[in-house]
């Protein structure tokens, strides 16, 4: 059966629509209110409807799932390059039409509980953000009048208390006074920080592919929970390889004439899990004392960062066969190719 492609620009109260009609060949560019666009769709043939993979789009990918219509959620980037003149939520809403129909990777619809632990994950990040910023504005104003601690977190915490008690004998008691609020505050931010992680242990018992790749050296809780939060489905991806290549991972090529140029990491997926994974090889290349034969052979060759990058990506696709061949992880498993 034959899917009518449809394109919706999502919004926060008006969605536009962007279809073909097949019956009478007319095109439809209209908007729908909020509370009507699962009505619009309810007593309509199954249609291939695509939208943009931002704020809101995963629940309503859910909720049009539901009444038997099949969802893309497609990337903005992608979607930016059909949009030929003028942008507005009709030029949008046909822009996603044409990339619905377009043979392209969609991005994997999450699940609520999925989405919930990404929210954690924000929140936790923001928390960690605000206390930096608080700490290193302490570290500033004390060390204005003369007290300078170490740099280390641990450092500060040992150091704090007796440096609040010299400073309280020779500076005003308003100034002290908001220097001790201050680092409360960070104790309390310690605590809501420590709060969400327990959460987010909680979610690791419960849950069979987050404790299947906490086994592999360099993933820890922070980087199992988002990794298979934002993964989806991990069957989406074809191989290893391209989920390595999805989180950015992997060289930026350019070429002309059949002559290819490798550049750094490309650097197009999510940033911050990206980020967990390469502080996750780091770690492994700082700290274990067997990292493998094959970080030790390309530490020969390769530069300190470019191995961890590259340990980073080997991580990945770990991952990527723990989850798509649903197996644990063994060390020094061999994969062979079928004869």
């Amino acid at each position: 059966m034959t899917l009518t492609p449809v394109g919706i620009d999502i919004a926060k109260n008006v969605m536009q629509l962007h279809y073909v009609d097949q019956e009478t060949g007319e095109i439809v560019n209209k908007p729908v209110k909020r509370g009507q666009l699962l009505e619009h769709f309810a007593n309509r043939a199954p249609c291939l409807i695509g939208m943009e993979a931002c704020g809101g789009a995963h629940h309503w990918a859910r909720e049009l799932s539901k009444i038997g219509h099949q969802v893309k959620l497609l990337p903005a980037e992608f979607v930016k390059a059909f949009n030929i003149r003028n942008k507005n939520d009709a030029a949008d809403a046909r822009a996603i039409w044409f990339a619905v129909q377009q043979p392209t990777k969609p991005v994997a619809i999450k699940t609520e509980m999925q989405q919930a632990m990404l929210a954690l994950h924000r929140a936790r990040q923001q928390l960690v953000e605000f206390r930096t910023m608080q700490i290193n504005g302490l570290r500033g104003m004390l060390a204005e009048f003369g007290e300078v601690m170490g740099r280390k977190r641990a450092g500060m915490v040992s150091a704090i208390p007796d440096v609040l008690a010299r400073v309280a004998e020779r500076l005003p008691a308003v100034l002290i006074d908001t220097l001790r609020e201050q680092w409360n505050r960070i104790r309390q931010l310690d605590e809501a920080i420590g709060g969400i992680e327990r959460r987010m242990r909680e979610w690791k018992k419960d849950d069979p592919a987050v404790k299947a790749i906490s086994e592999i050296p360099g993933v820890g809780l922070l980087t199992a929970t988002a990794t298979v939060a934002m993964m989806g489905d991990a069957k989406a991806f074809k191989s290893g390889r391209e989920f390595g290549a999805w989180l950015g991972l992997v060289p930026k090529q350019t070429g002309s004439g059949g002559k290819t140029n490798l550049h750094g990491i490309s650097k197009r997926g999510d940033a911050y899990l990206r980020t967990l994974l390469i502080h996750g090889a780091r770690s492994v290349m700082t700290n274990a004392r067997d990292p493998g034969p094959w970080v030790q052979q390309l530490k020969k060759r390769r530069s300190w960062n470019v191995v961890i990058v590259a340990l980073a990506n080997k991580m990945a696709r770990i991952i990527w066969a723990v989850l798509a061949h649903d197996r644990p992880y063994q060390r020094g498993y061999v994969s062979a190719k079928p004869a």
